[in-house]
C-alpha cells in the first residue's frame, strides 16, 4: 500500500508541476523517473526487478523489439524504447526536409492553391492530418504537419497555435479509426484476434463521425484566430515562386525519396514484419548517410523531448509496477451496474479520463483481461466492449499536452519555433472538443449497437 501511496503522489506532483509550466518539462520528469525508481520500486519495494523493468533494458535485446510479425516491440511496462527511438529517426528524417527546403516548398503550394485563406488551410489540414494518422503514425504526421504549419505562419503572418492544436487533435481521431492508426487499437486487435477492417467498421465509423463535429466545432472556435496580419495578397501571388524555396536540388529529392520511404514502410509494416523501432533507425540512418549535413541533423534533434519521453515513461512504469493501474482497471468493471449501454459508456468515460493523464499503451493492456471478464459476466460482446476501449483511449488522449506521443511531439515543434504553448491554452480548445467527440462517439455506439 506504502508503495501505491507514493507512486500516485508522484504522479500527481508531477503533473501539478507540468501544469505550473516554471520548470521545463524534461527536467520534471526525469528528477520525478529517478525519485520513483530509488524510492518507490528500490526503498518501499526492494526490487532490482522492478527497476530493470521499468528502465526495460532488456526489450533492447529482444528479437521481437526489431522484427515481429504480430508487430510487437518489446514489453509493455517501462520505458518504451521503441517509442524513442521512432521518435528520434523521424526528428532526424524532419530536419533533413527542412534543410533541404521542403517545408517552404509545399507550404508555398499550399498557400497559393488555398488563395492564402488560412481557414482554407486549417480545414485541409485537419482533414489531411486525420486521413494520413489512418495509416501512418500520428507522430510522424503531426512532425511533419507541424513544421510546415509554422513555415505557413512566417509567409501569410498569422498565429499557427490554433492550427497546430486542431491538427494534433484530428491527428489522434484520425488514429483511433484503424489497427495501424493508434497502439493502443494494436494491443486491443492483437488481443482479440481483430483485423484492420474489423477497425475501420467499428471504430472507423465513429471516428469518420466525430471528425465532422470536430472539424465543425475546431474551425469555429479556432477559425476567428487565424486571421492574417495585413498582407498583399496580390503582390504574394506575383512574388512567391514555390521552386525558389528549394535549396539544393539534390538534397531535396533525397529528402523527399526518403519521406515516400517512411510512408511506405510504416504502412506495410504489417506485412514486412519491422516494428516501429526498425523504421526509425533505417529511417536516421539513410537520412545520415545521405546528407551532406550530418553533424547539423544530429545536432538538432529535439533531446528535450526525447528525455521527456523516458521520463514519462518510468513514471507510469511506477505506476504499473504498483499495481495502480490494475486498480483502475477493475473498479472500470464494477461501473454501470444493471445497464449494459450505461457499462459501455462508462468504459470509453473511464478510458479517455485515464488516456488524458497516463500513458494509454499501458492502460490498454491491462483492461484487455478486464473487458474479456465484463463481456462473460454480462453477457456483453466483447466487440462493442472493446470498441469503446479503443475510441476511449485514443480520442482521451487529445485532451492534455501528455495525452499522447503526437502532442507533446507538436508542441514541442512549437517551442523550438518560440511559440509556447502552455496547458491552459491546449486545454482550453481540446477538452471541449474531446467531450464533444466522447459524446458523439457515445450516441454512435447507441444507435449502433444496442437501438438496432
Amino acid at each position: 500500500m506504502a508503495a501505491k501511496i507514493a507512486a500516485i503522489i508522484l504522479f500527481v506532483s508531477m503533473f501539478a508541476l507540468m501544469i505550473g509550466g516554471r520548470i521545463e518539462r524534461h527536467k520534471i520528469t526525469l528528477a520525478t523517473g529517478g525519485v520513483m525508481l530509488v524510492l518507490v520500486q528500490g526503498i518501499i519495494m526492494k526490487s532490482g526487478k522492478a527497476i530493470m523493468d521499468v528502465l526495460a533494458v532488456k526489450d533492447l535485446f529482444l528479437p521481437g523489439f526489431w522484427f515481429s510479425k504480430a508487430g510487437s516491440s518489446g514489453g509493455e511496462m517501462g520505458i518504451n524504447w521503441a517509442t524513442i527511438i521512432f521518435i528520434a529517426g523521424m526528428m532526424i528524417m524532419v530536419e533533413g526536409l527542412g534543410r533541404a527546403g521542403f517545408f517552404k516548398w509545399l507550404c508555398r503550394n499550399i498557400a497559393k492553391w488555398a488563395n492564402f485563406n488560412p481557414k482554407k488551410i486549417l480545414i485541409l489540414f485537419m482533414v489531411l492530418s486525420a486521413a494520413l494518422a489512418m495509416f501512418i503514425d500520428s507522430i510522424t504526421v503531426i512532425l511533419f504537419l507541424a513544421t510546415a504549419t509554422i513555415e505557413l505562419a512566417k509567409i501569410l503572418r498569422f498565429n499557427p497555435v490554433p492550427m497546430l492544436i486542431s491538427e494534433i487533435f484530428c491527428a489522434n481521431l484520425g488514429g483511433a479509426a484503424t489497427m495501424c492508426g493508434d497502439p493502443p487499437n494494436i494491443i486491443v486487435g492483437t488481443a482479440l484476434n481483430y483485423s484492420f477492417f474489423d477497425f475501420l467498421r467499428n471504430t472507423g465509423v465513429i471516428a469518420l463521425v466525430g471528425m465532422f463535429v470536430a472539424v465543425a466545432f475546431l474551425y469555429w472556435r479556432c477559425g476567428k484566430n487565424l486571421d492574417s496580419k495585413e498582407i498583399d495578397i496580390k503582390e504574394l501571388r506575383k512574388s512567391m515562386n514555390p521552386v525558389e524555396a528549394i535549396r539544393n536540388k539534390r538534397e531535396f529529392c533525397i529528402s523527399s525519396f526518403i519521406f515516400g520511404l517512411s510512408v511506405v514502410l510504416l504502412v506495410s509494416h504489417e506485412y514486412t514484419g519491422l516494428t516501429v523501432a526498425s523504421i526509425g533507425v533505417i529511417i536516421g540512418a539513410v537520412s545520415l548517410i545521405l546528407s551532406r549535413e550530418r553533424k547539423a541533423l544530429i545536432h538538432d534533434i529535439d533531446g528535450k523531448t526525447l528525455l521527456f519521453f523516458i521520463g514519462l515513461f518510468v513514471v507510469v512504469g511506477g505506476l504499473e509496477s504498483t499495481h495502480v493501474l490494475e486498480f483502475i482497471a477493475e473498479s472500470v468493471s464494477k461501473l454501470g451496474t444493471g445497464n449494459d449501454y450505461l457499462c459501455i459508456i462508462m468504459i470509453m468515460a473511464v478510458s479517455a479520463g485515464a488516456s488524458a493523464i497516463i500513458d494509454n499503451i499501458p492502460f490498454a493492456a491491462v483492461m484487455i483481461p478486464i473487458i474479456k471478464h465484463i463481456s462473460l459476466a454480462r453477457g456483453i460482446p466483447l466487440d462493442v466492449i472493446a470498441w469503446s476501449l479503443s475510441i476511449g483511449t485514443d480520442i482521451g488522449g487529445s485532451a492534455t499536452p501528455i495525452g499522447a506521443s503526437a502532442n507533446v511531439v507538436g508542441i514541442s515543434v512549437a517551442g523550438k519555433h518560440g511559440r509556447y504553448i502552455g496547458w491552459g491554452r491546449y486545454c482550453r480548445d481540446s477538452v471541449p472538443a474531446t467531450v464533444l467527440v466522447l459524446l458523439s462517439a457515445a450516441a454512435v455506439i447507441y444507435i449502433r449497437y444496442f437501438a438496432i
